[in-house]
């Protein structure tokens, strides 16, 4: 993997405060020239630094204030067991993240929905019906504190 020097660290920490900053404005900020500037970007995506440009959505206004972190502990261990949960997992749309763990836990899901009840139709009808599920164990967010998807560069 490349090393990054402290102009491609600089870029990378403007653009996840603001992934729409131009080549032009990162120019300015960073007092060069756009070509540079606009080849380094173009290279941190081809070498992998950059995977994607998203947009963060307001989960409030999509009408998904409730946010849920259901822990999840299988049956069985084997390969098969877990390779067939990581694809089903895949295919549940309200399933934002999901994380396999060491621990007594076996996966850790973020969930969004719009209410107590969506949450529990989706445990009910769809979660549930996973096979090898052991336990769910659903905690649910009062506050969030800090939400960040920006790394510490």
């Amino acid at each position: 993997m490349e090393e990054l020097d402290d102009i491609d660290k600089s870029i990378l920490r403007h653009l996840q405060q603001d992934s729409k900053i131009t080549a032009k404005e990162l120019a300015s900020i960073l007092q060069l020239t756009v070509s540079p500037v606009y080849d380094r970007i173009k290279r941190l995506e081809r070498i992998g630094y950059i995977k994607e440009y998203v947009a963060v959505l307001n989960r409030s206004l999509l009408r998904q204030p409730i946010t849920t972190f259901c822990q999840v502990s299988m049956r069985y261990h084997n390969e098969e067991f877990i390779e067939k949960f990581e694809q089903e997992i895949q295919q549940l749309k309200e399933v934002q993240e999901c994380y396999h763990i060491a621990g007594q836990i076996d996966f850790l899901l973020k969930i969004n929905v719009g209410s107590l009840n969506e949450y529990h139709d989706f445990v009910k009808y769809k979660l549930s019906k996973l096979e090898n599920i052991g336990t769910l164990n659903s905690t649910f967010v009062l506050k969030e504190i800090k939400h960040t998807h920006a790394f510490n560069i």
